[in-house]
């Protein structure tokens, strides 16, 4: 396994990290989830990301579970704050300080540790004040309940403004976590520079766009019966954007490519993302321990760019490439 520094900090996670976002206690029996986190292991991973809201926090107990009894020293645990967990009420969500507070404890609880390596903003939140969510994290490492912290699909300016605050209070923010694969490249423009300028890392997840970059999904065919794009739980609303018969005819183009450069689809795939010399980590997920065995054998490989420029001329046309699409769900103040 391939280790690397995430961003321009001291910490090194592997270079493909686990998480169990859409299968851990939803998609995926406990055995099964057991099972894939072991083979991760035994892969060499030794990064491992959740939230609390994955499974309304029973992903986490299941990694939790899962993890336990390895060396806490061997491992790098990140999870992630903000979307509503619970029962929803006002104060379940977002990154106040109450709920930061509250929620940092109930993942540490959760996952049976005394700290995460990484705690992360899921989202920006629009509705607080960023000097009262930087102060909240502040606490939080001072406390020792985590050593670093991160977001997840800010903007440019939002990660500028954050880092700022972080440096005045004297805490590590270290890196961002979007959605990046050879199909969605919106961070390129303005999150990468910015990023790479700060120090700050990007640990990617979804490399395989939610598996249309495995090529099991054929142009005029209906999806595979079981698969992501039939699942209404497991993010078939997500896959829906790349659904598209221009989009698939053109994945299945990139076959050739994977095959003369010795991959798969999906290794293929996640190697692409790790070219970029501002990503930390990919993160994969898994629902079966074979699955974590294929992908980890993209960590070190290197894509020439005579392929990455044929990637390019494939799938030109269908990338989304617009920076204004990195951005929170949640409405805007006007």
């Amino acid at each position: 396994m391939e280790i690397r520094n995430l961003g321009a900090s001291g910490l090194k996670i592997s270079a493909i990290s686990y998480g169990n976002w859409l299968t851990h206690g939803s998609q995926v029996e406990e055995d099964a989830a057991l099972a894939c986190v072991r083979q991760a292991l035994d892969e060499g991973i030794t990064t491992f990301d959740t939230a609390d809201v994955y499974a309304n926090t029973a992903a986490e107990t299941v990694l939790g579970k899962a993890l336990a009894g390895e060396r806490r020293e061997g491992l790098e645990i990140f999870t992630k704050v903000y979307w509503p967990t619970g029962p929803g009420k006002h104060n379940d969500h977002g990154l106040s300080r109450k709920h930061i507070m509250e929620s940092i404890n109930g993942s540490l609880t959760r996952l049976g540790t005394d700290y995460v390596d990484l705690y992360q903003a899921h989202r920006y939140d629009y509705e607080t004040p960023l000097e009262e969510t930087m102060e909240a994290f502040a606490d939080v490492v001072h406390s020792g309940k985590a050593l670093y912290i991160g977001v997840s699909e800010w903007r440019a300016e939002e990660i500028r403004a954050a880092h700022a605050l972080a440096r005045e209070l004297r805490i590590p923010l270290v890196s961002s976590q979007p959605q990046y694969s050879m199909l969605w490249r919106v961070i390129e423009a303005e999150v990468v520079p910015t990023c790479e300028e700060l120090g700050i890392g990007q640990i990617v997840w979804s490399p395989i766009a939610q598996g249309v970059l495995t090529g099991k999904y054929q142009p005029g065919q209906a999806p595979p019966e079981g698969s992501r794009a039939t699942d209404s739980k497991g993010g078939a609303d997500m896959i829906g954007r790349w659904m598209q018969d221009d989009v698939l005819t053109r994945v299945q183009q990139l076959r050739p490519i994977a095959e003369e450069a010795g991959l798969s689809m999906s290794q293929l795939a996640v190697a692409w993302v790790l070219q970029n010399d501002n990503v930390s980590s990919a993160i994969i997920g898994a629902s079966r321990p074979e699955q974590v065995t294929e992908n980890v054998k993209a960590a070190g490989v290197s894509l020439d760019d005579a392929v990455l420029k044929a990637i390019d001329e494939v799938l030109d046309p269908v990338v989304e490439r617009d920076p204004a699409k990195t951005q929170s769900p949640a409405r805007r103040p006007s």
